[in-house]
């Protein structure tokens, strides 16, 4: 069986991505804030829990992109869906080798809450970003006073189940980071609430906590979802289950509309660099 064709006709990791409710939402939500790119120069910066289905969907939406994360395998999976050659991202010395004033547009998806120096990120995506360009950052919210985060953490879902070294950051804190060096925010939005964030916590914990005791998952600290075509062949019969139930739970989520008003648990910061 080819690499890229585990489950059907379709690459494995779009297959995926077509079953995750919160990726689908994440990129939707990222590409309203991001809007129109043309032709420019644009970054994407992930960290793990990335097979490539992302940046397959920003390729495609138009600009000239290049990619970068801090996660040997999905260096691999990136490369091998899009076709492109990946930057690997220290996330102690988080400097990519790109010249200044670079990229018109910035991306970087939940790599904040992974490391111990967010200011260090910061200071890199300032420094790699056009005078006028944006820099767009995503991370969980992190508010424990919410009640699916509550949930998670009476389960015992910690921050470092998720190979976090917070449990994310609010939008004034990534408004307030981003002010920091010299970005000014200029708009904000969030996705995933409470019903979609259940749902995806029942999902993680069925995949680090049940899956793994069972030996049905290699399941490496900090990984929260099959990475590999290998991982996901692993749990093969529970994934057909949950294929199963996936309408049900689509439905599900969009009762999302009732807490609309609610903030997500997941949180978009977008700031531009003066000239």
């Amino acid at each position: 069986m080819e690499t890229s064709l585990a489950l059907g006709e379709q690459p494995w990791q779009l297959q995926m991505f077509r079953r995750s409710l919160k990726k689908q939402q994440k990129v939707d939500t990222l590409l309203s804030v991001i809007g129109d790119v043309g032709d420019q120069k644009c970054l994407l910066v992930t960290c793990g829990d990335n097979n490539g289905a992302l940046n397959w969907h920003f390729k495609r939406y138009g600009g000239e992109w290049t990619w970068a994360d801090a996660e040997r395998a999905s260096i691999a999976q990136i490369s091998e869906l899009t076709g492109d050659p990946v930057t690997a991202l220290d996330k102690v010395q988080p400097r990519l080798p790109f010249p200044d004033d670079h990229f018109d547009v910035v991306v970087t998806i939940d790599v904040h809450e992974h490391i111990k120096e967010p200011e260090r990120l910061n200071r890199e995506l300032s420094r790699l970003v056009k005078p006028t360009g944006s820099v767009i950052v995503t991370t969980p919210s992190g508010d424990p006073g919410k009640l699916a985060n509550r949930i998670k953490h009476w389960a015992g879902m910690r921050p470092e189940d998720y190979g976090h070294e917070v449990a994310g950051y609010d939008v004034e804190d990534l408004e307030s980071q981003l002010v920091a060096v010299d970005l000014e925010p200029y708009a904000a939005d969030s996705y995933s609430r409470f019903f979609t964030e259940m749902i995806e916590f029942v999902i993680n914990f069925a995949y680090v906590k049940v899956l793994s005791r069972r030996g049905e998952a290699e399941v490496e600290k900090g990984q929260i979802a099959p990475q590999t075509q290998e991982q996901l062949t692993s749990v093969q019969k529970t994934y057909r289950m949950y294929s199963l139930v996936y309408p049900l739970l689509w439905t599900i989520s969009r009762l999302d509309s009732l807490v609309q008003f609610t903030r997500g648990y997941a949180v978009i910061v977008a700031a531009r660099k003066g000239r």
